[in-house]
């Protein structure tokens, strides 16, 4: 942290050197030890901004690029993207750094949620974050997007399980049972294990989990397991000191090269512990590769469940293991990838992913004016080989109509003569749809036409914008066609600003590309007049529509 701005934030900074103590067999930090490390400093970092004592309610999901042995310096950077009511979600950032060579590695980036615990029965409204720099303002933007994500899982997951269960086939007649890697254990929660208030330190619980699910996967691969990822670790309830806590792993099953470990913590106090009266506090699902000694992956046996549980626990972790796998290929691409299957299991991803790139292209430093026509501005930025378009449009209508107007994609063709035809394919939701669109034929080529998402989100404080996000999908029930020319928008969309009520600033986007609108690409040699025609037209159009709204209201 520098300065007093970075005090006013609630940011924290924890720097640790990986002595023995903190290591297993092979001299590399154990993943327990630092679960520990990245709750203590995001709990600080919360407990900074909300200015009392806070609880872990959840950590997304984990995954560890690097491993840090001893000696080597480990950082972990954790501040608040932002704040709602009650709770907050942190960022962390571990980094490990090799003071010999001074090389640091990214180890982890996660994000986790943290609840405000007010003192007494009174209750607590959180400050909003200050933000201090673009990536500030970045992060708290993409924070709803990644609440959204968390409030949606559950759904998503009950939909893959439905797809697994239909399946319900195993080829493996030789898998193995499972029923030898269940493993049990029981702690004591002693007051070095909390908080001041006596809550159980969220982070010792993960470390335990760790420790019980290492135990579990060893008994199926006869090597010692090394934790690559975790799935979303939920609080549904506290712990404090004196309790008793139970601990249940086991293996659900096995992919090649990795192994899904469940385990399922359950509390008792000690009047509850004589009436086996438990409290569910937490579950989570730790994803292990087994190794050799030389660090090689070793190739697992497959699993056959034996029992109706076994058998729900299979189906869970094949769902919970095509969820990863959708995230990893949409949510790491950013806005380099310009499209992918658009399936139920992957909406609410694909959706994120859309509006995180237009909100990454929006923030992105070094756009510079080259145009500037009455009410109209046009920016460019180059970054390698692409080019990307920003069109800044001053307009006499309040946003929020200026906001529906321009989310609806089948009223583009009143005013963007470079839409042939729109028609919605599906309304995945309120928020999210589906359009089939034609472009007009460049000179010696054929028509063109693209198959996109629109993701709109309504802004969830006045000072920031409406947002209409593009990009381009592939649908089954819409494969490319001999008469078109099937091309891509891999990122595109409208950032609406309020200025009053009754003006607004309408900002749309577009990455070039070779299978982007023919206006642009045509536009490349320096010449934006068909831009700013575009614009100009698209300025009348909301006007024209606001005019109408006014008269129809002053009849």
């Amino acid at each position: 942290m520098e300065g007093r701005g970075a005090a006013e934030r609630g940011d924290v900074c924890m720097c640790q050197t990986v002595f023995p103590a903190h290591a297993d067999h092979r001299g590399e930090l154990s993943a327990g030890q630092l679960l520990k490390w990245m709750d203590a400093t995001a709990c600080l970092a919360a407990e900074k901004h909300a200015g009392v004592s806070c609880v872990t309610a959840s950590m997304d999901d984990i995954q560890f690029e690097e491993a840090a042995r001893v000696g080597q310096v480990i950082t972990i950077k954790a501040k608040v993207n932002r704040a709602f009511k009650t709770s907050m979600e942190v960022g962390i950032k571990v980094m490990v750094q090799d003071v010999l060579t001074n090389v640091e590695k990214i180890v982890s980036v996660a994000y986790a949620t943290y609840v405000a615990r007010p003192v007494g029965a009174g209750k607590i409204e959180l400050e909003p974050v200050k933000l201090l720099s673009t990536e500030d303002h970045l992060e708290h933007s993409l924070a709803i997007e990644r609440r959204r994500i968390r409030l949606g899982y559950e759904q998503v997951f009950q939909n893959l399980m439905q797809e697994s269960n239909k399946e319900d086939t195993f080829e493996e007649e030789h898998g193995v049972s499972t029923d030898l890697t269940h493993v049990q254990s029981i702690e004591l929660v002693q007051p070095p294990h909390a908080n001041h208030h006596g809550n159980t330190f969220g982070g010792q619980i993960m470390a335990w989990m760790e420790t019980v699910a290492s135990i579990s996967a060893s008994r199926l691969c006869h090597s010692y397991p090394v934790l690559k990822s975790v799935n979303m670790f939920k609080f549904w309830g506290p712990s404090v000191v004196g309790d008793r806590l139970v601990f249940n792993a086991i293996v659900n099953s096995t992919f090649q090269n990795s192994v899904e470990v469940g385990v399922r913590v359950e509390a008792y106090r000690c009047e509850e512990w004589i009436k086996n009266q438990a409290r569910h506090i937490n579950s989570a699902f730790l994803i292990f590769n087994a190794v050799n000694d030389s660090g090689e992956l070793l190739t697992l046996p497959t699993i056959k469940p034996t029992t109706q549980d076994g058998m729900r626990r299979y189906h869970g972790a094949v769902a919970r293991r095509r969820i990863r796998l959708i995230r990893k290929c949409i949510l790491s691409a950013k806005v380099d990838k310009p499209s992918d299957l658009w399936e139920k299991s992957s909406q609410a991803y694909m959706s994120y992913s859309n509006i995180a790139a237009l909100t990454h292209l929006a923030a992105k430093p070094g756009w510079e004016v080259t145009s500037t026509v009455d009410n109209i501005k046009i920016w460019t930025h180059e970054e390698g080989e692409m080019l990307s378009l920003k069109v800044e449009m001053q307009v006499k209508i309040p946003s929020h109509l200026a906001f529906s107007l321009l989310s609806d994609f089948t009223l583009r063709l009143q005013w963007d003569k470079h839409f042939l035809t729109c028609k919605l394919l599906q309304a995945v939701n309120e928020d999210d749809k589906i359009y089939y669109v034609t472009s007009p034929p460049v000179t010696g080529h054929k028509p063109r036409d693209f198959v996109i998402l629109v993701s709109q989100r309504q802004p969830f404080k006045p000072s920031e914008p409406y947002t209409v996000a593009v990009k381009s999908v592939t649908l089954t029930s819409m494969p490319p066609s001999s008469e078109y020319w099937r091309s891509e928008i891999l990122c595109a969309g409208f950032q609406i600003y309020s200025n009053s009520d009754r003006s607004c600033t309408v900002c749309y986007f577009n990455q070039v590309t070779s299978g982007i609108m023919p206006y642009f690409a045509a536009n490349l040699t320096g010449s934006s007049k068909s831009i700013e025609d575009t614009a100009l037209e698209c300025i009348k159009f909301l006007e024209m529509n606001n005019n109408k709204l006014k008269l129809k209201t002053d009849f």
